[in-house]
């Protein structure tokens, strides 16, 4: 009974480890994931599983153009373990909403079958009145959002192919710089989604300083016949506060001293710039006054900017100086117009 009940649970481990088409999981990945799970299984028997148990019960396909060999399921295939519960459905709209205006259709459409099952399971439920909270639910982005770079579905594919088993990837890349494609080879170490573009975090042929790739700028991308390269006490959560995605000035925080506008302290009072921040009233005035530890980075600056004259910023004098000339650039060129 024991045994029986073990390969119950191999079986049903697999059908939550095998992922729907286009993915891929290659037979080596998936006997070392069932082997962290708690399941011995060597690799033949693995493939008798997988060939002569799982195949003959569900939409399972295998990719046996190239060695190891890669299993899939069906893209309208539906597993769900365990079942759906409410609270779920409910996140997972809200979820949908959010990335579509965050990441590109294709990676949107991996999660198509669990939305798809989401709305199913609330648009059953007529009675208690939860089929309408999907139609009454919006997910708006704090700012101007602009529309997620085309994204191949073969790029995304083989990116994360390559990711998660760690290859090194060839990859003709479009430089914004020269306008012209290049021919690299990749060695991802991090995947990043900022705003509307997607990047790898790789290092490039034989360099070992890391760069960033945008996703929808890889083209022709396949799996390397070179080995992958690993940077060694590489932290993508390190490399990111390091400013790399914003434009760090300097590697110091900086207190940022601003007269803000009622409008702005209100807002800056629910929805806090920085986790060190005062708000205090300025005398005969409505205005309020700011002081706050931010990093010295474009992406603040650039939020100050967008505030217009409702914000006036002291410190730090370079901030200042800055917001002054990008004014003084503006009206020189409405003057000249």
């Amino acid at each position: 009974m024991a045994e029986i009940r073990e390969t119950l649970f191999r079986y049903l481990t697999m059908l939550q480890l095998i992922p729907r088409h286009p993915g891929r999981i290659a037979t080596p990945v998936l006997q070392e994931k069932l082997r962290e799970r708690g399941f011995q299984i060597d690799s033949r028997s693995l493939q008798r599983d997988l060939r002569d148990k799982i195949a003959l019960h569900f939409p399972l396909g295998c990719d046996d153009t190239q060695k190891p060999y890669r299993w899939y399921f069906d893209r309208e295939f539906h597993c769900n373990l365990p079942a759906l519960d409410v609270p779920s459905a409910l996140t997972l709209v809200l979820a949908e909403e959010y990335l579509k205006g965050l990441l590109p259709p294709v990676v949107v459409g991996q999660l198509t079958p669990q939305f798809t099952d989401a709305r199913r399971l609330l648009d059953d439920l007529e009675s208690n009145g939860l089929s309408q909270w999907a139609k009454r639910v919006r997910a708006i982005p704090n700012g101007k959002a602009l529309i997620p770079a085309t994204l191949e579905e073969s790029t995304w594919q083989a990116v994360t192919q390559a990711l998660l088993e760690q290859k090194a990837l060839d990859v003709q890349y479009l430089s914004r710089s020269t306008e012209e494609e290049k021919a690299f080879t990749l060695h991802p170490q991090g995947l990043v989604s900022r705003h509307s573009v997607t990047y790898l975090v790789a290092t490039v042929n034989d360099y070992t300083d890391i760069r960033q790739f945008a996703l929808h700028r890889i083209r022709e991308p396949r799996i390397s016949d070179s080995p992958w390269r690993e940077v060694e006490n590489f932290d993508l959560d390190a490399y990111i506060r390091s400013g790399a995605f914003g434009y760090l000035q300097g590697k110091e925080d900086v207190t940022l001293v601003a007269n803000v506008h009622p409008k702005v302290a209100w807002l800056l009072d629910e929805t806090r710039l920085s986790a060190q921040q005062t708000l205090s009233p300025l005398p005969d005035s409505d205005w309020q006054q700011l002081v706050a530890e931010v990093p010295n980075d474009q992406q603040t600056l650039w939020w100050l900017m967008g505030m217009g004259a409702n914000v006036d910023v002291l410190e730090p004098p370079a901030w200042r100086q800055e917001i002054f000339n990008t004014a003084q650039a503006i009206i020189a060129r409405d003057k000249g117009d």
